[in-house]
């Protein structure tokens, strides 16, 4: 058995994703000697976050061609290797920021960091049914998706009947922008009201294509003709019992994201839907020194591209705390 480390760094990122490796590297860079946690199957998703779990990413720059989710993350972890970074393949499982300088611990590490970058992500709410899941027996990312902005304008969905699940404004936002590329958009809803705001309620009923199907829900997804992608879905009416064929070539997941913030303990500052709380225009977050990036405190654009630029921007609010404090350079124990 391993025998628990204590080490020191001036800054200690606790993610995978495309904001943590970003300011892994831009820490790197400065010299900061940046010590990363990218977790263990943390949230149940790989090291390298979200991206993990998608196939073709065609919205990240300079990939004209697109590339894959786990190759682009791959390729974010070497970067920050390149640079100095120490990655630990390990999850964080309680932090203390009540004093200076933190700490940061993992069952076979302990981080003691003058600054604390944030980028947990947060994970898309999916629902379980049958055909629902990865691998064989699922259409997950084979017709099923969490993100209708990064995957709408997939060849596979346009001019398809295309279905969204959920009836808060996500689920209206999502329908009204897959209307661009399906022929035709089903809103999925279990009960007979949306609770979305009147004007993204207004959108989606005035929208010719889109159709609403309520007091209904989704118990099971299969394909069509033995093909390896989604065909259609068992819709069964919550009133009648009756169920359905859904004859659709998508299938996003509309019903909300949950932050990984569990284990900060209520140490940070968090909004009603558990995301971090971060100033206006910058990555602070209600401790001096600590600061977080990327999904975690972004519940609007929740983008590779955006986390990556607020991970960014963690860096160098980090590198700009420390010659605050007067932070010197010194060997990681």
């Amino acid at each position: 058995m391993e025998e628990h480390q204590v080490l020191k760094t001036r800054v200690c990122i606790i993610g995978s994703g495309p904001a943590a490796h970003t300011a892994a590297i831009y820490a790197a860079r400065a010299e900061l000697q940046p010590i990363l946690f990218e977790g263990w199957m943390a949230n149940d998703i790989a090291p390298g976050g979200q991206l993990t779990t998608t196939s073709d990413v065609e919205n990240f720059p300079g990939f004209p061609q697109g590339i894959l989710g786990l190759e682009l993350m791959d390729n974010c972890r070497n970067q920050s290797l390149r640079f100095g970074t120490r990655i630990f393949t390990d999850t964080v499982t309680k932090v203390d920021f009540s004093t200076h300088p933190f700490k940061i611990f993992s069952d076979a590490t302990t981080v003691i960091a003058d600054s604390v970058i944030v980028a947990t992500g947060a994970v898309a709410k999916r629902l379980k049914f049958c055909g629902s899941g990865d691998g064989d027996v699922g259409f997950w990312n084979k017709g099923i998706s969490a993100c209708a902005v990064c995957d709408g304008a997939a060849p596979i969905f346009r001019n398809k009947p295309l279905a969204v699940i959920g009836g808060g404004d996500s689920a209206m936002e999502e329908a009204n922008f897959l209307t661009k590329y399906g022929s035709q958009v089903y809103i999925i809803h279990r009960r007979d009201t949306f609770r979305a705001s009147k004007i993204m309620q207004s959108r989606a009923m005035n929208n010719p294509k889109i159709q609403v199907l309520w007091n209904s829900a989704v118990v099971e997804a299969y394909a069509e003709d033995q093909k390896r992608v989604l065909g259609g879905l068992k819709v069964k009416n919550m009133e009648s019992g009756e169920v359905s064929d859904l004859k659709v070539s998508g299938l996003f997941f509309a019903i909300g994201h949950e932050p990984a913030t569990k284990f900060l303990d209520g140490q940070l500052e968090l909004d009603s839907d558990g995301y971090v709380v971060t100033k206006p225009g910058t990555t602070l977050t209600s401790v001096h020194g600590v600061f977080a990036a990327g999904d975690v405190q972004d519940k609007k654009y929740r983008q590779a591209i955006t986390a990556a630029g607020t991970g960014c921007m963690a860096a160098l609010d980090a590198e700009h705390y420390l010659q605050e404090i007067g932070s010197q350079v010194g060997e990681s124990d």
